[in-house]
């Protein structure tokens, strides 16, 4: 095999990995090279929820949110092509308990610059008729949000990072980061050595495989999350916002061809999952409690035929929260991952971010400090 050098490795082709590419890739003269196992977007990527949104609760990521959004709005023009994002609006819906909370997570929300605002009962049922409202004590508002296509978004990323020069080999497994004397020197794979300074792993649930020989492993869980298409009554089929309610524990959103997606707003907890080997079917009890769920808080949701789901694996840091920074003790090294569930939102602000620290040694589009790993290993 000949020899093979780049000047950034990134493992790992889903939706984080993509976009660290296409923004390595605008800066010119950098040999930025993606390794992948399976096909482009093959993992956890094309199983995702693809809700984009800004109302997350820790500021760092709801940074990294809001500074993603305008990528998935103004797709055509940033990146080419389209990542099939359609505008629903979102909602968070609060009872009593919760309500302070709310109103908390909202201003703290508007501090950092996102478009979103409380709404009372009323105001609610004035935007969605359809909605119960009697047991909430308000709800949270943000019309700028929606969902896009995971896989057309990761390959219109991955297609505009190679008209930028970027090189991307699929059916390449890394099997270790090679460092010499603390420093990163290359990455072992099925088809040899590659050569490179730089590594980027992005990787999901196969993260700490990686990380495990280097003593640098970040503890993350796979965690087995499902979600459920049911074919909306004809009352609902002109569409509905996207939901987060925190009295039923579940989410849901519409989807296209007269569908709504939903699943619960954490994965049951059900212990390690073998990201190469789970079952993605869905059992009959979750798809009718999941049902019964989405009817509180829309009653016409009782009449929905339950069409088709899926599970997918979450990459679970230990606090929950993105995992993002060097790798501490290694020159060269750097991860994405443990994004627990919100790594499409929040992709393109990420990988602006991995650009930046490989780069030019710090992230400006958003401070991460607060997202490293040292938290874990100081």
């Amino acid at each position: 095999m000949s020899r093979i050098i780049a000047d950034v490795i990134i493992v790992g082709a889903g939706i984080v990995g993509c976009s660290a590419a296409f923004h390595l890739a605008r800066r010119k003269g950098l040999r930025v090279l993606v390794v992948e196992k399976g096909p482009l977007a093959s993992g956890m990527t094309k199983r995702s929820g693809a809700l984009i949104r800004a109302q997350y609760a820790h500021p760092t990521e709801a940074r990294l949110a809001v500074a993603s959004a305008p990528f998935f709005q103004n797709w055509k023009e940033i990146v080419g092509g389209n990542c099939g994002f359609t505008q629903t609006g979102f909602v968070v819906v609060a009872a009593e308990a919760d309500a302070s909370r709310l109103r908390a997570q909202v201003a703290q929300l508007q501090t950092l610059g996102a478009n979103t605002r409380v709404l009372s009962r009323g105001e609610l049922r004035d935007l969605q008729p359809a909605t119960r409202v009697d047991d909430i004590a308000l709800a949270a508002y943000e019309p700028g949000a929606g969902f896009a296509d995971p896989v057309l978004a990761t390959q219109t990323l991955a297609a505009r990072a190679k008209e930028l020069g970027a090189t991307f080999r699929t059916g390449t497994m890394v099997k270790s980061i090679r460092v010499d004397f603390g420093r990163v020197v290359g990455v072992d794979t099925n088809i040899g050595l590659i050569e490179t300074l730089n590594v980027v792993i992005a990787a999901g649930p196969w993260t700490d495989r990686l990380l495990k020989p280097l003593q640098a492993e970040i503890d993350i869980r796979a965690q087995r999350a499902e979600v459920a298409f049911f074919d909306r009554p004809a009352e609902l089929k002109a569409g509905h916002l996207a939901f987060e309610d925190w009295t039923t524990d579940a989410h849901f959103r519409p989807h296209t061809f007269g569908l709504t997606m939903a699943g619960l707003n954490a994965p049951q907890s059900n212990g390690e999952t073998n990201p190469d080997s789970f079952d993605e079917s869905i059992a009959p009890s979750y798809v009718a409690d999941l049902q019964q769920r989405l009817t509180t808080r829309i009653p016409a949701m009782a009449h929905a035929r339950y069409t088709r789901g899926h599970a997918g694996v979450y990459d679970m840091s230990p606090d929950g929260h993105t995992v993002l920074g060097r790798v501490p003790g290694i020159t060269g090294l750097f991860v994405a991952a443990g994004f627990s569930g919100i790594g499409f939102a929040i992709a393109p602000a990420v990988g602006a971010c991995v650009s930046e620290l490989v780069a030019d040694g710090e992230a400006r589009t958003v401070s991460v400090s607060a997202l490293g790993i040292t938290r874990f290993k100081p």
